[in-house]
């Protein structure tokens, strides 16, 4: 059974860094591309960050030069360091796992809060 948990949210203050964590089971994130989306209640889901199963990595525009996304293969953890925080990054973040064969993300996180305050 496939599980990822998300951990790490928080509330901070405008300017400040939180650091999500991803902890993947079932599956060996190497093998996959792994995402981090966000979402705002009323809004869709949307994309922030990818690491691929070969490590590369894309970021949304709204979230370059602020966020970095990196993983551990040997933990099959996989992170998210926010910087620079600003009210509108509030959301609820998810991690999830895309096999290399799919168009979509096959499994989701409960996803974690993060708050920040102006």
């Amino acid at each position: 059974q496939v599980q990822l948990v998300e951990s790490g949210g928080g509330l901070v203050q405008a300017g400040g860094s939180l650091r999500l964590s991803c902890a993947a089971s079932g599956l060996t994130i190497n093998t996959y591309h792994m995402g981090w989306f966000r979402q705002v209640p009323g809004k869709e889901r949307e994309f922030v960050a990818t690491i691929s199963w070969l490590g590369i990595i894309t970021y949304a525009d709204s979230v370059k030069g602020r966020f970095t996304i990196s993983k551990d293969n040997a933990k099959n953890m996989v992170y998210l360091q926010m910087n620079s925080l600003k009210p509108e990054d509030t959301a609820v973040y998810f991690c999830a796992a895309r096999s290399r064969g799919s168009n979509t993300y096959d499994y989701w996180g409960q996803g974690t809060q993060v708050t920040v305050s102006s």
